[in-house]
């Protein structure tokens, strides 16, 4: 499975829809708030994973780094 951030983008606005059904109450509702924290957290860890990525290139690239990527980065 290969995941994009545009993926997760699409995830967080299909959440958003799904928190506006104005339709939903009660349990439901309860519910579907329940899914979204843990979507906002999952997401959060994705994103901060993503800074976390980009930060060790762009050191790597700014200190000559040309071992080939840290072990954590390899795909």
């Amino acid at each position: 499975m290969k995941n994009t951030l545009g993926d997760l983008n699409n995830h967080l606005f299909a959440q958003l829809e799904r928190l506006s059904d104005e339709e939903l109450k009660g349990d439901a509702l309860q519910e579907e708030i329940e899914r979204a924290k843990s979507v906002t957290q999952v997401s959060s860890q994705i994103i901060q994973n993503g800074t976390l990525v980009l930060n060790a290139n762009k050191y790597a690239k700014e200190w000559g780094v040309k071992e080939g990527k840290p072990r954590m980065l390899e795909g």
